[in-house]
């Protein structure tokens, strides 16, 4: 049970792992900004480690990850992100 005022943190996207989904989903950058609902300026942004995705965009890269059964974990653990989830959602 998570406490009050709380939240759960979802996965921590890093450049190379957005890069990676993007990849493993076939879109350029500007397919995935559409997706995103944001900028493709901000897609090369997180790619390329200047920025980081937060908060929304955080969490609908792991919804579109766990759809597209993405393998995502810290340096290549193979879990997927649904894996992840169900994992917290146990804890």
């Amino acid at each position: 049970m998570v406490a009050r005022g709380r939240r759960r943190r979802g996965p921590v996207w890093n450049a190379r792992q957005v890069k990676a989904l993007r990849d493993h989903l076939g879109l350029t950058q500007e397919e995935m900004a559409a997706e995103l609902g944001t900028r493709q300026q901000t897609i090369s942004e997180w790619e390329t480690g200047r920025y980081q995705p937060r908060g929304t965009s955080a969490r609908l890269l792991t919804l579109i990850a766990e759809r597209g059964d993405f393998p995502y974990g810290p340096e290549g653990e193979g879990s997927t992100v649904s894996d992840q989830a169900q994992d917290r959602d146990r804890a």
